[in-house]
Parts: C-alpha cells; structure tokens; sequence
C-alpha cells in the first residue's frame, strides 16, 4: 500500500522502518521538513516529503505528532489522498507535560474525537499505547506464542478494517475497541495504556477502564 506517515519521532520512525521492511510504499514527513528526514530515508528507502505531500495518493495516513500540533497541520491534508483513506491517530493528550490545555477534551471530548473535528475526517486510534521500541522488537507471525495485542478504535468500519489488517502484518494482534466516543478507554493511564498482553489481556483491560481522566492527564 502507499502510505503517509506524519510525524518521524520514536512511533512514526519505527512505523517507517517497519512498513518499508513489509514492502510498503512509505511517504514520511516532519514538521522540520524533508531535508531533516535524510539518514531514515537512507536506512528505510521511505520518502521524505513536507507536510502537504504526505497523504497524497496515499491508502493509509498516520498522523503522529503531539496533539497540541494538530490544529497547525496543512488545511485540505487529505484531498489528494486515495478514495476511503484510512487515518490513524496515534495522538495522546499530555496537558501538563506538553500539550497545554485543550477545554474540550478537558470537557470530556475523546481526544480522537477531537482531533477529527480538527482534520475535517475520521480517525483510527491505534499504536497509541504502545512502546515505540515493541513495533520493531515484539513483533510476531499470526498465531505465535506471546504475540501481543493493540486496541483499535473508530467509527469507520472499512478504515478500521484496513488498519487492523495491517497492524497483523506489522505483527500484532487487535482488539476492538469500539467507535472514537469509546476510545477514552485507551487514552493514558488507563489499564490498557502501555499494557503487553494479548488479546485477553487487552479485552479485560478496556473494559476495566475508569471514565474520568485521571487528574495526572488533566491542566
């Protein structure tokens, strides 16, 4: 597949290094631009592109930069991208150690559900919670001891379809974990929030989930 990967800290550069390895056509921006993007294109063979270019033509974006930087992404991102483009949303809110207050999702707005309202398109939240490093060291082929499980949550039954599809290539098994307005249950500090368990492990996990944010996750 062609795809657009928006933002090259630990989760986007390691999504890079994974996804070119399987044989995927990998567009990679920053904020910085393309120049600073020279030693992972090398290493991955992906394509360092602005911001803009990132989605175009692109079956699958990843937006993963902080949340705060959201609103400051290019109007019209996704015009250019494939028909029934799948954007996931690797974001999490982290008012005191980076993002700053956000009213709504101090409201209780699912941040997900935020950061649609900003892009103008549905999200899939996924690779939130994960341990950038686990992309590259824990992945596993279908069906093997010990792999280990991510919650998928969106409201666009073929996107997540797409995404859950290629989170199993990459090497890990999922759990669905409902539409955006459910995803709070994956958002930071929660059970399933840096949890490496399988599918079981992970199920109990969302379910276990507390409805308010904890204080340590709010302004």
């Amino acid at each position: 597949m062609k795809i657009g990967i928006i933002g090259a800290g630990h989760i986007g550069g390691n999504l890079t290094r994974r996804l070119t390895a399987l044989g995927h056509d990998v567009s990679v921006a920053n904020s910085r631009g393309p120049h600073t993007l020279g030693e992972l294109a090398e290493e991955t063979g992906a394509t360092p592109v602005p911001v803009a270019e990132a989605a175009r033509g692109a079956q699958v974006v990843v937006i993963t930069i902080p949340v705060k930087a959201v609103p400051d992404l290019p109007s019209g991102l996704l015009d250019a991208a494939a028909p029934g483009v799948a954007v996931i949303d690797t974001g999490n809110y982290y008012p005191r150690q980076r993002d700053g207050r956000i009213d709504a999702i101090e409201d209780g707005l699912p941040e997900s559900r935020w950061t649609e309202q900003q892009i103008g398109h549905p999200v899939i939240k996924a690779f939130n919670g994960i341990y950038a490093h686990h992309i590259i060291d824990e992945a596993r082929p279908q069906g093997a001891a010990g792999r280990l499980a991510l919650p998928v949550a969106g409201d666009d039954t073929a996107a997540k379809r797409t995404v859950r599809e290629l989170i199993d290539e990459i090497g890990f098994d999922t759990v669905d974990a409902g539409g955006i307005d459910e995803s709070w249950r994956q958002q930071p500090d929660t059970p399933v929030y840096g949890l490496s368990a399988g599918t079981e492990g992970v199920t109990k996990a969302l379910a276990a989930a507390p409805r308010e944010r904890p204080a340590a996750f709010r302004a």
